[in-house]
């Protein structure tokens, strides 16, 4: 496996430490390390079946491994419950969108802030003092910063099942975000869309990277060649469980383990020629 150019320890937000997975004779992950160091866009690729979404399962909490360790921020965390990964920082989108179709598109992103309420069962049930200044900075947020970001003024009453899809993976987004995360887990979150959508989504990415106001690390799993090497700082690459290469955008384009596992051999031996 390439390793590029070593991390400092204190840069590592997440890291994965030699982690396996399997279910029943199907071996997911085969001893994958990789480190997600803060305030980048890290990518992982490679053909269906090689482990990305059982990786980022078991970053999330859903899946615990079988072997190996997770850490975020230096702690071990292989035995949270995805809700306490959340409180430390963690967000996610899925490959398909989880969203609430009778809810509003506001109502959608407002359960992402349920971490961030501090009222009381007493004080929450009733709107006064305390939880009426934390709803109000609550709204202030999300529409200040999560509406305003996405661009979903013009949506933000409707149900978010009476919206195209490339607008309710906007709202899944929005709702990641109102957690305001550290390390925003995106899973396919362009498949499906148009060019349009798929520019306006990379935009979305860029800028909740990058803008002073959000400084948010991503990782993400993607198909889109194009994109991923446009965006990223760094890109894992599976194939069968196994890490093939960990490397900047330029070192993956041109790894031959990488053309192969997309190619295949003949177009390999004709890159070669």
């Amino acid at each position: 496996m390439a390793v590029s150019n070593a991390i400092k320890e204190q840069d590592v937000l997440l890291e994965i430490e030699d982690v396996h997975m399997s279910f029943g004779k199907v071996l997911a992950l085969a001893g994958v390390s990789i480190k997600i160091r803060e305030g980048e866009i890290h990518s992982v690729i490679g053909p269906n079946g090689a482990g990305k979404t059982v990786m980022m399962n078991i970053i999330n909490g859903l899946y615990m491994p079988q072997k190996g360790n997770i850490y975020y921020k230096g702690k071990k965390i292989n035995k949270l419950k995805p809700y306490k990964r959340a409180k430390l920082g963690m967000a996610r989108t899925f490959q398909k969108v989880e969203v609430f179709g009778g809810m509003t598109v506001l109502d959608n992103i407002r359960l992402g802030r349920h971490i961030h309420s501090k009222s009381g069962v007493v004080s929450g049930s009733v709107y006064i003092g305390k939880t009426a200044r934390e709803e109000v900075e609550h709204r202030t947020f999300i529409e200040e910063k999560i509406v305003d970001l996405l661009e979903i003024e013009h949506i933000r009453n409707k149900p978010v099942g009476m919206l195209p899809y490339g607008l309710q993976k906007r709202v899944e987004l929005g709702r990641a975000l109102a957690l305001e995360p550290e390390l925003l887990i995106l899973d396919e979150p362009l498949a499906g869309l148009n060019l349009e959508e798929v520019e306006d989504m990379a935009r979305f990415i860029i800028d909740v990277n990058e803008d002073e106001n959000w400084k948010v690390t991503c990782l993400l799993v993607e198909h889109d060649m194009g994109v991923v090497m446009d965006l990223s700082d760094h890109v894992f690459v599976l194939n069968f469980g196994n890490m093939i290469i960990d490397g900047t955008p330029r070192e993956v384009q041109s790894h031959p383990e990488v053309i192969k596992a997309y190619l295949g051999e003949e177009d390999l031996y004709a890159t070669r020629r």
